[in-house]
């Protein structure tokens, strides 16, 4: 980053819906929308889509991950895979940085933290600790699967954030590492988080954290 500007991969969710996948790749219709198990029932789509982001470029690709934790994976009932499906994910995403990267230039594997479907500070549903320990779950996952890099992403809540950053430092310490970590925002139509935060605020609330990035990502306020 030092050197030069690296490109991040584009979405997953979007080129999950290309591949025309059935409920059979899903592992079954009550997994079908699960995009995070399809890392297990159809790894090779998960590969495809990393490769055709290195091939247009990418020099990081995202871990197929955005909602891998276990408190979100429990609405389908397979939070107990959660350590499993973030480590294969990892291990998905390392191997095709791997077949791709050169010495001129390296590609790299970020393990993706999404918002999660629950808000602390609005909408409830869980505890700070609950989030906390369904983190550092899936950043161990991550880790042990080989990740160069964690992306907190989407983020609309404060407070889940600051849950997610405690989740991952325990993993740091539980793994004995410590990875860089990039934060990315969402911002709706008033120009503020979900929870009411403006964007200043936003990162002035995780400066603590040392990120090596703070941007955005999609959202419903773009203009």
């Amino acid at each position: 980053m030092k050197e030069r500007i690296l490109v991040l991969d584009g979405a997953m969710g979007t080129m999950i819906q290309d591949a025309n996948l059935t409920a059979a790749d899903f592992g079954g219709e009550e997994y079908e929308g699960c995009n995070e198990y399809l890392v297990l029932t159809s790894p090779e789509t998960i590969s495809s889509i990393h490769e055709a982001y290195l091939q247009a470029g990418s020099d990081i690709i995202e871990t197929n991950t955005f909602g891998a934790a276990s408190i979100v994976l429990d609405e389908y009932n397979i939070g107990h895979l959660a350590y499993e499906i973030n480590k294969k994910a990892a291990e998905l995403a390392k191997a095709a940085t791997m077949k791709y990267s050169t010495e001129d230039k390296p590609r790299f594997a970020g393990g993706a933290i999404g918002p999660t479907t629950k808000t602390l500070s609005l909408t409830g549903g869980t505890t700070f600790d609950a989030l906390r320990a369904s983190i550092q779950e899936q950043v161990e996952g991550l880790i042990d699967g080989g990740v160069d890099l964690l992306i907190v992403e989407t983020c609309q809540d404060m407070l889940n954030v600051k849950a997610a950053y405690s989740g991952i430092q325990a993993a740091f310490v539980s793994r004995n590492v410590e990875l860089p970590i990039i934060l990315s925002g969402t911002i709706e139509p008033m120009g503020t988080t979900l929870a009411g935060q403006p964007i200043d605020a936003f990162y002035f609330s995780c400066e603590h954290m040392k990120p090596v990035a703070v941007g955005l990502n999609c959202a419903t306020g773009p203009e």
